[in-house]
């Protein structure tokens, strides 16, 4: 039987927007709830069990729209609290980073697969043990971009700015016969070409959103979960601050003006 519930996303902010748009994209004939956890962005500077509290609080509100799947759009989120959301639920759990390690690893040609992320992401080491769990004889490099965020967040994603972040950041790559880089974080899609120059034609750029749209899809088919495609669907989108600001920011995101952001109180 078809199943038209909506698939629910959350994230700290705009980041997981990209999850979003991939969805759109892969998912054309789905329902979607999203929820931008403004009020507490960003989650990489909290602690693991602070984390998992709002995680377990978003997917609480997330539940009350009657949600068929939870996407954690969020890696600082991914990393830590799926444990507790996948006991806490009963519906598929899925996350960004154990799809975007899974895409890397099928992609590289020499075994030298490099991870970028915000410093929480990076520190948790979250994508370095997902990759190692794949493939044990990978050498994986690791860097943070702390400056990627907040230029992708005030629009500033082409000319010489991002440029030359990009080059800064990833100069240590070069000469390491890194063949594959994860994007381990939502917000990276948007400076992709920047840090496409940065390292070159030879490596390939892994999305972990569009690798997390396409698990998405192949839980939908395992568990029968598909919309019957009969009607149009819906997507709602929610935040617990600043609505105007999240709908302004997040269009360049999403790719598409968001209209009617509600905001909701999830204080505890």
């Amino acid at each position: 039987m078809p199943d038209n519930r909506p698939i629910g996303v959350f994230d700290s902010g705009v980041g997981g927007l990209t999850v979003l748009r991939a969805l759109l994209r892969r998912l054309p004939g789905e329902s979607t709830v999203y929820l931008g956890d403004t009020a507490r962005v960003p989650y990489g500077t909290k602690s693991a069990d602070v984390v998992t509290r709002y995680s377990l609080k978003n997917a609480a509100f997330l539940s009350t729209r009657d949600i068929k799947l939870l996407v954690v759009a969020c890696n600082t989120a991914s990393s830590v609290a799926l444990p507790a959301l996948g006991a806490a639920l009963r519906i598929p759990v899925i996350g960004v980073i154990e799809p975007g390690a899974a895409a890397a690893v099928e992609r590289t040609r020499g075994g030298v697969v490099a991870v970028i992320g915000t410093p929480g992401t990076i520190a948790s080491g979250a994508y370095q043990r997902a990759l190692a769990a794949l493939r044990p004889d990978l050498r994986i490099e690791a860097k943070a971009c702390p400056l990627f965020v907040p230029l992708a967040e005030e629009g500033w994603t082409q000319g010489d700015l991002p440029r030359l972040a990009a080059e800064a950041y990833l100069a240590p790559f070069k000469g390491r016969g890194v063949d594959t880089l994860v994007l381990g974080c939502t917000h990276y899609p948007l400076l992709e070409s920047a840090i496409a120059h940065a390292v070159g034609d030879d490596v390939v750029l892994v999305d972990s959103a569009e690798a997390t749209a396409a698990a998405v899809k192949s839980a939908l088919v395992a568990d029968r979960l598909f919309a019957d495609g009969g009607r149009e669907p819906s997507h709602e989108f929610y935040v617990t601050d600043l609505p105007e600001r999240f709908a302004d920011v997040g269009a360049a995101f999403l790719g598409r003006p968001i209209a009617g952001a509600q905001q909701i109180d999830l204080s505890f």
